[in-house]
């Protein structure tokens, strides 16, 4: 193949063809435990985190809940993934070994939030949220019903196993935010003329995008790295149940997804689907959240 502008301009177009069916197939189950927030500058603000907005009877004036204001912020990062081709195999027509590493860094560009997402949802044991704890630790701070009285909530009961975690997802946010500066996008750098081409004989290709990751109302998780089982998982199904927001608010969650990494699949099975407990009892755990086996937790 010549080496000129509409055999490279051709030759572009496929590449970029064949990243995009990558990015078609890459996995997407972040977007389970993830809410997606459009960023429109170099960090965004969470301040509002702090405010878990309920209702109360309107007798007199209205009531302004002044709750904290709190400094947690989300910086966007860059991320790229470059790959060279040697113009020895444009020449010599010698692409086909192209075509599924174009695709596979489609798949890479797309399956990063996956990566960043429960990458993050691990390291909550040991990563600050909102309040500045840890956001699975047993002294979240709450304003108590009296107003006054400040509490310590937990919603994690330790441990040192592999973790999983059961979190309601039915909200409008989820426990993590996946914030997007940038979309994956597919760039060249292929002028026959450039120093690169030059020196090395190699044309560039690759994909870049802007995101980051950060934690929501840590009231929706619980975070767990004891042995999951019956007596467990009912605490962290009781925790979040009966989880209350400042001034004694009820925030009326619902536990519905139950998250594992692969070494934990047959426990949680054995506990959303079978029939009996191990003791041969019924499993009166059976349905009752969904199941979800996450391959970046291992």
């Amino acid at each position: 193949m010549l080496v000129n502008s509409a055999n490279l301009d051709s030759l572009r177009v496929g590449f970029k063809t064949s990243f995009q069916n990558g990015l078609g197939i890459a996995p997407s189950m972040w977007q389970r435990v993830a809410t997606k927030v459009p960023s429109t500058s170099r960090k965004e603000k969470y301040g509002w985190l702090g405010k878990l907005p309920g209702f109360r009877k309107w007798i007199g004036q209205r009531a302004i809940q002044n709750l904290n204001q709190y400094d947690y912020e989300i910086v966007n990062e860059p991320f790229e993934q470059t790959v060279g081709v040697d113009r020895d195999d444009i020449e010599d027509d010698s692409l086909g070994i192209y075509t599924p590493l174009f695709v596979e860094l489609g798949r890479a560009a797309g399956a990063l939030y996956d990566v960043l997402v429960f990458t993050l949802l691990k390291a909550g044991f040991s990563t600050a949220c909102y309040d500045g704890q840890s956001f699975f630790d047993t002294d979240h701070p709450v304003i108590d019903a009296d107003g006054v009285t400040v509490r310590s909530v937990a919603n994690t009961d330790g441990g040192a196993g592999e973790p999983w975690f059961l979190l309601d997802v039915t909200r409008a946010l989820k426990p993590l935010i996946l914030q997007e500066r940038k979309a994956p996008v597919f760039v060249a750098k292929d002028d026959p003329k450039d120093d690169r081409v030059f020196m090395n004989k190699e044309f560039v290709y690759g994909s870049d995008l802007r995101a980051a990751v950060g934690f929501g109302f840590w009231q929706f998780a619980w975070g767990s790295k004891q042995a999951l089982n019956a007596a467990n998982y009912e605490t962290a199904r009781a925790a979040i149940s009966g989880m209350k927001g400042d001034y004694g608010q009820p925030l009326g969650l619902t536990p519905s997804l139950l998250v594992v990494g692969p070494t934990g699949e047959g426990a949680a099975r054995a506990l959303l689907n079978s029939e009996f407990g191990a003791n041969g009892e019924t499993n009166k755990w059976k349905g009752t959240a969904e199941l979800m086996i996450v391959p970046w937790l291992a």
